[in-house]
């Protein structure tokens, strides 16, 4: 549980909070800016290097954020685990919905290129229109359903 502190521990445990967070900030921002090459014309970096340091930064200030300000530190682990559990499921649903509408997109281009072929009247294809499953010279001319 939390201690009792005095008003002049709490400012400084804000003050430098406020610190800390702003140099963090600032990291983060410049960090995009010249990686993006927008700072310094002909600099960028690596997507492979900003993304993940740009994520640690990330998730220290979540993390100082909520055991400073939170007081979520000072807490009982099984506590801090109640918390902890239902945030990483909900980070799991975020990506995964991510992936779910990103293959859809990708699927909904394919689909639309398939509606942008033509077919003549007669179920015949027309110069340059494939089938799903065989080239349209493969293609039988006529269909019987018995």
């Amino acid at each position: 549980m939390a201690h009792a502190t005095t008003r002049e521990e709490d400012i400084k445990v804000g003050r430098n909070g406020f610190i800390i967070l702003l140099i963090v900030t600032f990291a983060e921002v410049g960090i995009a800016l010249i990686g993006n090459g927008h700072l310094i014309e002909g600099l960028s970096l690596p997507k492979m290097i900003m993304i993940p340091v740009m994520i640690a930064l990330s998730l220290y200030k979540a993390y100082y954020i909520t055991s400073i300000f939170m007081h979520l530190g000072s807490e009982v682990k099984p506590f801090i685990a109640t918390v902890i559990l239902p945030m990483l499921l909900f980070i799991w649903a975020i990506i995964a919905f991510l992936w779910e509408g990103s293959a859809w997109f990708n699927n909904q281009e394919y689909v639309n290129k398939k509606n942008q072929e033509q077919v003549d009247p007669k179920g015949e294809a027309t110069e340059g229109a494939t089938g799903m499953l065989m080239n349209a010279n493969e293609a039988p001319k006529q269909v019987r359903f018995e």
